[in-house]
């Protein structure tokens, strides 16, 4: 196992003060991450040591360039296991990627009466894009229905699954209750009744090793933000046929081998045909030097170590009389909220104190027809959070049953 107070020392923003002159505690993981000084200085060395374009000049400098971007791209074919680098496509992140999936495959592979299955706990990036493709298509999107506590499980999948699915689209974990879906089951009954599963992995890939040729994933989704790289870039893995079959949703350089006045294109193969135009070239360097650190420090024991941080906090919050806690039994986020407080007001309260934690529908805004509830706190850690922070939070949350002279006073 890692050793915490050592790793806490790569990340510049914890080592300073809050606007409220407190150290910060950054409970807000789900949402982003913070950056570690290697990434940083791996973003920062392209920037001012070697910043040409990717896939466009004949000299030495655009050649390190692209030694650098696409040995990024093998580490992320070898961080999730990929059967081929081609697999491995860079985006803007998990909704730019979902965007090609519907659009890319899910237009051109769904006909009239077609189904596709989601379920409410999905971010809005993995419902939306199907509303669409829904309606241009004649598809029509259906629910799993998810058990008592939110859970998503097998055997509610096979009994929504009838003969006209055709794709399933779920995340692995979700961002709001965070439970971890059977994937590697679901993707196996999928596959015997000829369904593609399509996996948003954008709050599982950064906490857990991620192994796609075993999960049997048909399409896997995430963001380099949210494990410690930089924003604006992210990953959509596709089983290299079906990448051959999505058509990319923009057009320009980089993107095909020619075309002609007549109108005449030939596109490149995988992953090149998706990635049109100037690339991220920064982001996908950083996301590179990310992947190399939290491989260091070891997925498993990342892991492991979240999970112990979870349970130490729900144990004390249920300690708490004021404390409604949403997702108790669960691996990622704790939804929650302090009775009588909105959340908003909740999170100011918090923040008062130095401490980031979201607020709001988490971008899940039809889960609270499941909840109950329409807005909720979320905490979520990673693994340079401690538990001496989580008893700060627990201190914050017994002042909730005052909140205003908590808060003014």
């Amino acid at each position: 196992m890692f050793d915490v107070l050592k790793v806490r020392k790569d990340f510049p923003m914890l080592n300073g003060k809050t606007m409220q002159g407190k150290p910060l505690i950054y409970l807000d993981n789900g949402a982003t991450t913070l950056k570690p000084k290697v990434v940083i200085e791996s973003v920062c060395d392209y920037l001012s040591q070697y910043s040409g374009n990717a896939h466009r000049g004949d000299y030495d400098l655009s050649h390190e360039v692209d030694e650098q971007y696409e040995n990024a791209r093998m580490i992320v074919k070898n961080f999730i296991n990929a059967k081929k680098v081609e697999e491995i496509v860079f985006t803007s992140g998990s909704t730019d990627s979902l965007n090609m999936v519907a659009y890319g495959y899910g237009r051109t592979h769904l006909t009239q009466g077609d189904e596709i299955l989601i379920t409410v706990a999905e971010h809005a990036s993995n419902i939306l894009p199907w509303f669409e493709v829904a309606k241009e298509t004649g598809a029509i999107v259906k629910y799993i229905p998810l058990d008592e506590k939110g859970r998503l499980t097998l055997e509610n999948v096979k009994n929504a699954i009838t003969e006209h699915t055709k794709i399933i689209s779920i995340a692995q974990v979700t961002n709001v209750l965070g439970h971890k879906a059977p994937l590697k089951d679901i993707c196996t009954y999928a596959h015997e009744h000829h369904i593609t599963v399509v996996c948003d992995g954008a709050q599982s890939v950064p906490h857990q090793l991620t192994d796609v040729q075993d999960l049997g994933v048909d399409f896997l989704v995430f963001s380099g933000h949210k494990m410690c790289g930089p924003t604006g870039v992210g990953v959509l893995y596709g089983k290299y046929d079906l990448l051959c079959e999505t058509s990319p949703l923009r057009l320009g350089g980089g993107s095909n081998s020619r075309f002609n006045s007549c109108g005449i294109v030939t596109l490149k193969n995988p992953p090149y045909k998706f990635e049109a135009g100037t690339p991220n070239i920064e982001g996908v360097i950083g996301l590179g030097s990310a992947i190399i650190y939290l491989s260091h420090l070891g997925m498993n024991d990342i892991e492991a170590y979240e999970q112990e941080l979870r349970e130490y906090c729900i144990s004390k919050m249920k300690e708490l009389d004021n404390v409604e806690i949403y997702n108790e039994d669960s691996t990622g986020a704790i939804a929650f909220n302090i009775k009588g407080v909105f959340s908003q007001d909740g999170a100011s309260l918090f923040n008062s104190y130095g401490i980031a934690v979201r607020a709001g529908q988490h971008c899940a805004k039809i889960l609270d027809e499941f909840l109950g509830v329409t807005n909720t706190l979320r905490v979520s850690f990673y693994f340079y959070n401690t538990k001496e922070e989580i008893d700060q939070l627990i201190e914050v949350c017994k002042k909730g049953d005052d909140f205003l002279d908590a808060f003014f006073g």
